[in-house]
């Protein structure tokens, strides 16, 4: 085998920055783990010694090599800062849910469930999706108290409505 494609070469600041980060107590222990794997490969260890001495799967001294080869001091952390994700439900699509959540179920069933809400959103005309989740559907209406779990059952008498 070759050498290694993914050579970790600590500056000192970088180098003070970890060790000041694994010894205080107050981080996540995936991300102090991911610290200090980076401090023992600057040290020329191998990824089996590293796993060793860190006590995780050689192939997560992998993964930290190449994390920091590419994003720098910030591999420490696991996600992505450029990670984004994009809502499925805009302003319109969520009030078009509101809407219905707090209107009458289906005939043949006594409330809404998530999965009927969802399956219903996706036959509407006015709103254009292929397909949504129900957990799509239970996230947007958690945030909602207009839609709280007593209206969606219809038992006005708790809610005084």
């Amino acid at each position: 085998m070759g050498g290694k494609k993914y050579i970790v070469e600590l500056g000192d600041e970088d180098r003070k920055t970890l060790e000041w980060f694994t010894s205080t107590g107050e981080r996540r222990a995936q991300d102090n783990t991911r610290a200090r794997i980076l401090l023992k490969a600057d040290d020329g260890l191998t990824d089996a010694t590293i796993s060793e001495h860190v006590g995780c799967h050689p192939q997560t001294v992998h993964n930290t090599r190449k994390d920091y080869t590419e994003r720098g001091i910030a591999a420490i952390h696991r996600r992505k800062p450029d990670r984004e994700y994009e809502r499925k439900l805009d302003g319109n699509a969520e009030a078009h849910l509101i809407k219905l959540a707090c209107s009458e179920p289906p005939e043949g069933h006594s409330r809404w469930t998530l999965h009927l809400l969802a399956d219903e959103l996706v036959t509407l005309d006015e709103i254009d999706f292929e397909s949504i989740s129900h957990e799509a559907v239970r996230q947007r209406l958690k945030k909602r108290p207009e839609t709280s779990s007593l209206q969606l059952l219809g038992d006005t008498s708790r809610t005084g409505r």
